[in-house]
C-alpha cells in the first residue's frame, strides 16, 4: 500500500512539476514575444509596398550616377503565366496554400539537417518568411533578427490573404542581370510579358532567385538549365505538371532575349564592382537595400581607356593584316590604379563588352613575360648584396634540373654580347643573365617578392618563373607595380570608397592602409632600372610616341609570342596593358615577325597616360636619402676611364655602402 501511496506521490509531483514548467515556459515565451514584438517593422498597406526602397545606385568619383539597381514593375496574378506560378511554389514552398507562414515539418527537418549533418546547412524558410526578410536591412543576420522575421510572417499570414502574399512576393524577387520582379525578369531575358511565359521560360526563370549570379543565363546557361531541370521534376513530383510534360520541357533550349541592354551593366568596371558587393553584403542587399555605393571610378579616365584599347587593337589589327570580316581578333585588358591610394580609376576588360563579357582584365591568368622581371632585381639586390652596376656576363646558359630536360633560356634576338651591366641587363631584357640570378638565388625568392607586391595567382616555384612563365592577370600587374612606384609601400587595390544604407547611414567607408613591403632604396634601385626601360629600352617607343614624363616601366612578351605586356607608372598613376588571343595564338605582324610588348602593348599604355594625365603637373620619383648616383662603364661596372675608348656609359644609383667594380660571383 505505500509503494502504491508514493507512486501516486511520484506522478503528482511530476504533474505538478511539469505543470510550473510549461507555464514558466508559456511565460517565458510570451515575455520573449512581448519583447521582440515591440521593435518589429510596421507592415505596409497593400502588402506589395513592403520593398518600396529607392534604388541602389553607383556613383562615379564625380558624383554622377553610373546605374541603378533594383527598378521593377507591379503586375496582378492574373497577368502571370500559371506556370511560372506552379514552378515558383514547387521549388520555393510547396505547401504554401496549406501552412500558416511556417512549415512545421521543413522546419523540423532543415534543423535536424542543420544540427546534425557536419557540414551542411539546410534552409526551412517559407514564401511568407522570405517577404518576410525585405523588411529588415539591418546587414546583421542573428538569431534574434530570425525569430523576428518568423514573427512577421506570421502577422502577414493573419492580415493577408495568401493571393496577395503570393502577388507581393512574386513581384519583389530578385532574378539577376539587372531585372527585380517577375514582369522585368520576363521582358530581360525573353523579351515578353510574363502572361505569355511558356513552361521552358517559366521553369528557368523560378529557378534563378536561389543564386541570380550563378545562374544567370546569360554567363552559365549550362548551370541555369540543370536548376531548371530541377523546377522540373519538383513540378511533376507535387503534380503540377506530368512526368512527360516535365521531360519534353528538360529537353527545350530557350532563345534569350539578348537585345535587352539593361539586362547587362555593360561595363567590366561595374561588374566587377557589384561582383565585390555581393561577396560583402549579398545579393539581397545589393539589389533590394536601396544603397549608395561611391566608386574609385574615374569617369573620363575608363572613356579613355575604352578609347585606347579600342584603338591600340585596331591598330593591332592592321600589323597582323586582319580584317573586320575575320572571326578571330585579338582581345586587351587594361587596368589604372592610383599609386596614393590602391583606388582603381579606370578598368577595361575586353575590347567589346557586349561581343564578350569575359573580364580578362581580373580572370585572364597569362604568362607576363620579362614583366616579372623586376621582382627578380628586387630579390638579387636584397639577398645578395647586387646592385645596377653589378657585372654580369651575357652568355649561353644551361641549367640542369632534376627529373626533366635541362633549361637553355635564350634571348629574343638569338646575341650574346657578354659583360654588362645588371641595369643594361634589364633595359636590354637580358633572359641568360636573368636564368644565372635566379638559379643563384632560387625562384622563391623570386615569388616571394612577387607574393609581398600582390600577386595572388598561383606561382610555380621553378627557374622560369624569373622569365614569366606563371600566369597572372593584368589587375594584379598593375597592383604589384604600384608597390615600386610607392618606393615598397603596398596598397590594396580596392573598388569602392563608401557605401550608405538607403537612409544615408555609413555602413562601410575604405580608409587607406600602407603597408612597407619592400626596403625603399632598393626599390629606388629598381625603379630607376625600369624608367631607363622606357627611356632607352625595349619600352622606348612610348618616348617615341610623345610620353615624356618621368615614368618606369617594364614590357612583357612570351617566347611563343601568345602575349604581349606593358606595365609602368608614374608617381601618381599605374597602368598595366595586355593583348593577345584568348585562345593563346601567336601574335605575328604580315610578314610572320612576332608582335612584341614595345609595339603591341606599350602605344596602347602610351595614348591613355598621355591622356589621363594631361591636367597633372610632372612630377619625377623621390631619391632616398642613402641613395647616391654614379656613371659607370656599362662593359665594367667602374667609373669611365679618360685614356679608355668608352663604349657606353649609364648613371646608377648606389646605395652608401655600395661600390662599384663589383663582379655577380655567380
Amino acid at each position: 500500500m505505500n509503494l502504491v501511496l508514493r507512486f501516486i506521490k511520484f506522478i503528482r509531483f511530476c504533474l505538478f512539476s511539469g505543470l510550473i514548467l510549461v507555464s514558466l515556459g508559456c511565460l517565458c515565451g510570451m515575455f520573449l514575444v512581448f519583447f521582440v514584438a515591440k521593435d518589429l517593422p510596421k507592415l505596409p498597406s497593400p502588402l506589395s509596398r513592403i520593398i518600396e526602397r529607392p534604388q541602389t545606385r553607383i556613383f562615379a568619383s564625380n558624383g554622377q550616377v553610373l546605374i541603378s539597381l533594383g527598378e521593377r514593375k507591379t503586375i496582378p496574378l492574373n497577368m502571370v503565366s500559371q506556370d511560372f506560378i506552379n514552378a515558383i511554389l514547387a521549388i520555393e514552398d510547396h505547401r504554401f496554400f496549406e501552412h500558416h507562414g511556417i512549415n512545421k515539418l521543413r522546419t523540423l527537418k532543415g534543423l535536424y539537417i542543420t544540427l546534425f549533418k557536419t557540414g551542411k546547412v539546410q534552409g526551412a524558410s517559407t514564401i511568407t518568411q522570405q517577404l518576410a526578410k525585405n523588411l529588415f536591412f539591418s546587414f546583421e543576420k542573428t538569431y534574434q533578427r530570425k525569430f523576428k522575421e518568423l514573427l512577421v510572417a506570421l502577422q502577414i499570414e493573419a492580415s493577408n490573404t495568401k493571393q496577395e502574399i503570393l502577388h507581393a512576393y512574386i513581384n519583389q524577387i530578385y532574378f539577376g542581370a539587372g531585372a527585380q520582379g517577375i514582369e522585368k525578369a520576363s521582358r530581360v531575358f525573353f523579351g515578353k510579358p510574363a502572361m505569355d511565359l511558356s513552361l521552358p521560360e517559366a521553369t528557368l526563370l523560378a529557378g534563378l532567385p536561389k543564386s541570380p549570379t550563378n545562374y544567370n543565363p546569360y554567363r552559365h546557361l549550362d548551370l541555369a538549365l540543370k536548376r531548371r531541370e530541377l523546377v522540373l521534376k519538383r513540378m511533376a513530383q507535387v503534380g503540377f505538371i506530368s512526368d512527360l510534360e516535365a521531360k519534353q520541357a528538360m529537353m527545350s533550349k530557350p532563345a534569350l532575349h539578348h537585345a535587352q541592354s539593361d539586362s547587362r551593366t555593360g561595363s567590366y568596371f561595374l561588374d566587377a564592382l557589384i561582383n565585390d558587393l555581393i561577396l560583402k553584403y549579398g545579393e539581397d542587399v545589393v539589389y533590394h537595400g536601396g544603397i549608395k555605393v561611391f566608386a574609385t571610378i574615374d569617369t573620363r579616365l575608363q572613356s579613355q581607356a575604352r578609347h585606347s584599347l579600342k584603338k591600340g587593337l585596331e591598330r593591332l589589327d592592321t600589323m597582323m593584316g586582319i580584317t573586320r570580316e575575320t572571326a578571330d581578333h585579338p582581345q586587351g585588358a587594361l587596368v589604372a590604379i592610383d599609386t596614393g591610394s590602391g583606388a582603381v580609376k579606370a578598368l577595361v576588360g575586353g575590347r567589346d563588352y557586349y561581343k564578350s563579357e569575359f573580364n580578362r582584365a581580373l580572370k585572364s591568368l597569362r604568362q607576363s613575360g620579362s614583366g616579372f622581371k623586376p621582382f627578380l632585381y628586387y630579390a638579387v639586390f636584397k639577398s645578395l648584396g647586387f646592385h645596377p652596376a653589378t657585372i654580369m656576363t651575357d652568355k649561353p646558359v644551361i641549367i640542369p634540373i632534376k627529373g626533366t630536360a635541362d633549361w637553355e633560356p635564350e634571348n629574343f634576338n638569338k646575341i650574346f654580347s657578354g659583360d654588362m651591366i645588371l641595369k643594361k641587363a634589364l633595359i636590354n631584357s637580358v633572359n641568360t643573365i636573368a636564368a644565372q640570378i635566379v638559379e643563384k638565388i632560387g625562384p622563391e625568392s623570386v615569388t616571394g617578392v612577387a607574393r609581398n607586391c600582390g600577386i595572388k595567382s598561383p606561382l610555380q616555384d621553378v627557374y622560369s618563373v624569373a622569365l614569366g612563365t606563371s600566369g597572372v592577370t593584368p589587375f594584379e600587374m598593375a597592383s604589384a607595380y604600384t608597390v615600386f612606384a610607392n618606393l615598397g609601400v603596398k596598397h590594396e587595390p580596392f573598388f569602392f570608397w563608401r557605401v550608405e544604407d538607403a537612409f544615408g547611414r555609413i555602413i562601410f567607408e575604405h580608409i587607406v592602409q600602407e603597408k612597407r613591403v619592400l626596403d625603399p632604396a632598393t626599390t629606388y634601385q629598381v625603379v630607376d632600372m625600369m624608367k631607363s626601360v622606357i627611356d632607352r629600352g625595349s619600352g622606348r617607343s612610348i618616348r617615341h610616341l610623345g610620353f615624356n614624363r618621368p615614368a618606369a616601366g617594364k614590357t612583357g612578351t612570351t617566347d611563343s609570342y601568345n602575349d604581349a605586356w606593358f606595365t609602368g607608372f608614374t608617381p601618381t598613376l599605374c597602368t598595366s596593358v595586355w593583348t593577345g588571343f584568348d585562345k593563346k595564338k601567336k601574335l605575328l605582324d604580315v610578314n610572320k615577325v612576332g608582335i612584341t610588348g614595345g609595339k603591341g602593348a606599350a602605344p596602347i599604355w602610351a595614348d591613355f597616360m598621355m591622356n589621363a594625365l594631361k591636367s597633372e603637373p610632372d612630377r619625377d620619383f623621390p631619391i632616398p636619402d642613402n641613395i647616391r648616383f654614379e656613371t659607370v662603364d656599362t662593359t665594367t661596372g667602374c667609373n669611365p676611364k679618360e685614356d679608355n675608348e668608352i663604349f657606353e656609359v649609364l648613371k646608377v644609383p648606389l646605395k652608401s655602402d655600395q661600390h662599384l667594380c663589383v663582379e655577380g660571383e655567380l
